[in-house]
């Protein structure tokens, strides 16, 4: 291991020593990052973005989807995804096409080189999940998973009650 820390040894290295007990937030991102970065460096080895992958990951699921759908799924503004699909276009892993009797929307389709990158990639992915859970068991895993399901459920109520309350308070006026 080298003597100078990577960005992964450093938010370790910030999360045990500078603010062991920050906001639970902080450290549900650093570890979504950290799992990022160490993904992102098993795909360089494909030219594949961190970018390019979400919208593989999504299109592996369900081709064909429109563009607006595309950024939907991917919680990305429509720019973000219209320059990566531009730029997946020009790698030859997707193409743009218009369907009969809609003229409007434009449909993204992966190619055979796209879909062929699934069973290279997705292995990466796996293989990131695995070493990030190494040394926990099972039903700490299965714990934590519940934890954070619950944590959006409780994260969506919050904000439905927050939508109806801002409607009252519209209507009230």
């Amino acid at each position: 291991m080298s003597s100078r820390p990577n960005e992964t040894q450093k938010l370790l290295q910030h999360w045990r020593e500078s603010v062991p007990n920050d906001r639970l937030a902080h450290l549900i991102r650093d570890v979504g990052r950290a799992q990022m970065r160490a993904l992102q460096l098993r795909l360089s080895a494909h030219g594949v973005s961190f970018g390019h992958w979400t919208f593989l990951r999504i299109l592996w699921i369900k081709d064909g989807l429109t563009q607006k759908e595309l950024s939907d799924l991917a919680g990305v503004m429509e720019p973000t995804t219209f320059s990566a699909v531009k730029a997946m276009e020009g790698m030859g892993l997707i193409e743009r096409r218009q369907m009969s009797g809609n003229r409007k929307n434009m449909h993204v389709f992966l190619t055979r080189s796209g879909m062929a990158l699934q069973k290279d990639l997705v292995p990466l992915a796996e293989e990131v999940n695995r070493i990030s859970v190494e040394g926990i068991s099972d039903a700490s895993i299965a714990e934590l998973r519940s934890t954070l399901l619950t944590m959006i459920e409780n994260l969506v109520k919050a904000e439905a009650q927050s939508m109806l309350a801002d409607a009252d308070a519209s209507d009230a006026v």
